[in-house]
């Protein structure tokens, strides 16, 4: 069995309590595939809010 590397999952932590502000214990029930479609869901949406600020900020000029 492979042991998921501990610096990876904490960086997976630390990612998802920084955006969604989970209790550490919540996150650290999520299994594995969870935590993964959860962190490309964050991305996803962190993706498009910064796209919409950029667009926001060329449309005036």
């Amino acid at each position: 069995m492979l042991r998921y590397p501990p610096e990876a999952l904490w960086q997976e932590i630390a990612y998802l309590a920084y955006h969604l502000h989970w209790p550490m214990d919540d996150l650290l029930d999520l299994e594995h595939l969870d935590r993964v479609r959860m962190i490309r869901a964050v991305s996803a949406l962190n993706e498009r809010a910064w796209e919409a600020v950029s667009e926001s900020g060329t449309a005036g000029r």
